[in-house]
């Protein structure tokens, strides 16, 4: 199948501009695509291939976790290769089961800040494992692109 590739931000809706206070006839209904970038993640290696366009909003992070993070810590965090804890505080994402496991910023006004907009600059998923082993899967991480929220 081919793969079609647009620069972005993309917008869909049929209204672009409210004219009006009738839903459906003359108010915008016009809002973002939603983006997913996906990568190999292993319990040895911080290293992913997804970088979040400037100003992007992040809508959710999941790991689908295929082998079991092993060892005393079974956890991870995730950040960026200039922030390991940007988005998740360190030790934040338990890998000890095989399964789908959600990511959260938490109750940190900084990382719940971080999710709203990524910044000026594009920035690059990292995720620190607690300890090395084994473990392995896919980081999936949904977004809103060039959002511009802040």
């Amino acid at each position: 199948m081919a793969t079609t590739h647009f620069t972005g931000p993309i917008k869909a809706g049929n209204i672009l501009n409210t004219s009006g206070s009738t839903v459906g006839t003359d108010v915008a209904n016009v809002g973002y695509v939603v983006m997913a970038q996906t990568s190999v993640v292993t319990q040895a290696s911080s290293a992913t291939t997804i970088v979040l366009p400037a100003g992007s909003q992040i809508l959710s992070i999941d790991l689908n976790v295929l082998t079991a993070w092993d060892g005393v810590a079974t956890t991870l965090g995730v950040g960026t290769t200039v922030s390991a804890t940007q988005f998740t505080a360190a030790g934040a994402v338990d890998g000890a089961d095989v399964g789908i496991v959600s990511a959260a910023p938490g109750t940190n006004a900084p990382r719940a800040s971080a999710w709203v907009d990524v910044g000026t600059s594009d920035v690059k998923i990292a995720v620190t494992s607690t300890n090395t082993g084994s473990g392995a899967g896919y980081i999936t991480v949904t977004y809103i692109q060039a959002a511009n929220n802040i």
